[in-house]
């Protein structure tokens, strides 16, 4: 059986509706235990949230009653209530939730890099929510004890998608879904970020800042506080048009590039800068960790560490415009050369991940040309013919360089939860990657060991 808890109480089987309790309560008693599905629920608990302290006569009798209906109901569709001791149990397996589902893909969808199949993770999880848990079986008391945590997720995970949805330039879409939320939810400073950068970034700056207006008099009026400082932020930001209204500030180991947030060099080969990030590998990722998120950034990428020059960066990043399923492609082909470089850098016996990357510098060498460079000394120069798998080829024939130099077993990995960075130590002298960034978040744990 499905069984729809998210909105009024429904079920299904075999994918058309049946009808499971003729009372208000059985619905609800049968709502409980599905939440609590493979856990007992003693009898003395289930009294307590049906009736909260006001119970009917006999009720233990009530609830006996209430079950041996049910059990008639749902037992025809395979799915058991099971009596032990003195609690009732449904078994795990027999049937599906929404309520399961939304929470999983929820926890799914904030676990995931890529911003596009964040946004669609979340997407699928807030299309789940089609109402206040059990809108037409709880009343409002019993809704706060079951589903306090469920609604929480759902504004969370609401908040969640319109942060991916502005990072992807979905401004309209935050300006949809935010609006009644946010009415609904006025002292939700996050969700209010959201939906005033996003107001700012589709031209109406009044609204955003009308929106400011109205939440700092909620917040005064009813809970005696100022807006946090990241609201008060905002608010400066788009008072004066600051058009980077809304983006977290960058930490100091990150450089903006033609508007573009890469890693700040540090690795002293492109190839380790093509691995590092500067929010680091290791321990949980942090807001906007992920440089290499669009194909218009790795063509930008490119030319920040001098692989490709200017007029090609412009040029690929109009082709990337044009071609936009091609370039998903060759993004998905630099995330995938980057991960087994990044691991057969680290473990130089890797031969698996040494094999991925070498398949990439042979296709590289294919589209490559020696030449007479200017100071009168022949270079390996990449074809046109590359077209948007150039920055790639780059990439890959970096990697060629380091992998046949013996300055690979001079690479180190900075172990740092908060980092992870490769970088060359031929002296064998440094602690840390970066002293701006590990010599100050952790020294005592940020001691950068031979790869």
């Amino acid at each position: 059986m499905e069984f729809r808890l998210l909105g009024p109480f429904e079920a299904y089987h075999d994918g058309v509706r049946v009808e499971v309790g003729s009372r208000r309560h059985e619905r609800c008693l049968l709502a409980i235990l599905l939440l609590e599905a493979g856990k007992l629920v003693p009898i003395d608990r289930l009294i307590e949230l049906l009736w909260a302290g006001t119970p009917p006569r006999a009720p233990r009798g009530v609830v006996h009653t209430y079950i041996g209906r049910l059990r008639a109901m749902v037992g025809r569709y395979g799915l058991t209530i099971t009596t032990r001791g003195d609690g009732y149990l449904v078994a795990p397996g027999t049937h599906t939730t929404d309520v399961a589902r939304f929470t999983d893909l929820a926890h799914r969808a904030a676990g995931t890099a890529d911003l596009g199949e964040r946004v669609d993770r979340y997407d699928q999880a807030l299309a789940l929510w089609r109402g206040p848990l059990l809108a037409d079986t709880a009343d409002e008391r019993l809704r706060q004890r079951l589903g306090a945590d469920l609604t929480e997720l759902w504004l969370s995970s609401s908040e969640l998608r319109a942060e991916a949805q502005l990072e992807l330039g979905r401004y309209d879409a935050v300006v949809t879904g935010l609006t009644a939320l946010a009415d609904q939810n006025p002292t939700r400073e996050r969700l209010v970020t959201a939906l005033m950068t996003a107001l700012y970034r589709t031209g109406r700056q009044a609204e955003a800042l009308r929106r400011y207006q109205a939440t700092r008099q909620t917040l005064v009026r009813d809970l005696g506080v100022e807006p946090g400082p990241d609201l008060q932020r905002l608010h400066a930001q788009i008072l004066r048009n600051d058009p980077h209204a809304g983006e977290p500030p960058l930490p100091v180991y990150a450089v903006r590039v033609r508007d573009h947030v890469l890693p700040w060099p540090v690795g002293g080969h492109p190839a380790l800068e093509f691995c590092n990030t500067y929010a680091g590998w290791g321990g949980p990722r942090l807001p906007r960790g992920e440089w290499l998120r669009s194909y218009t950034a790795l063509a930008i990428w490119a030319g920040h560490v001098d692989l490709a020059d200017e007029p090609t960066v412009t040029r690929l990043i109009r082709q990337g415009e044009a071609k936009p399923d091609e370039a998903a492609a060759v993004l998905d082909e630099a995330r995938l050369l980057r991960e087994h470089l990044y691991a057969c850098l680290l473990n130089p016996d890797d031969r698996r991940s040494f094999s991925v990357v070498a398949r990439f510098v042979e296709a590289a060498a294919k589209h490559s040309a020696f030449v007479l460079d200017g100071d009168g000394l022949g270079r390996w120069r990449l074809a046109r013919n590359g077209g948007l798998r150039l920055p790639v080829h780059a990439a890959a024939r970096a990697a060629a360089d380091l992998l046949a130099d013996p300055r690979r077993f001079t690479v180190r990995a900075c172990r740092s939860e908060h980092c992870g960075w490769l970088f060359l130590d031929q002296s064998g002298l440094r602690k840390y990657c970066s002293l701006v960034t590990c010599g100050k978040i952790a020294p005592a744990q940020a001691v950068c060991v031979p790869a």
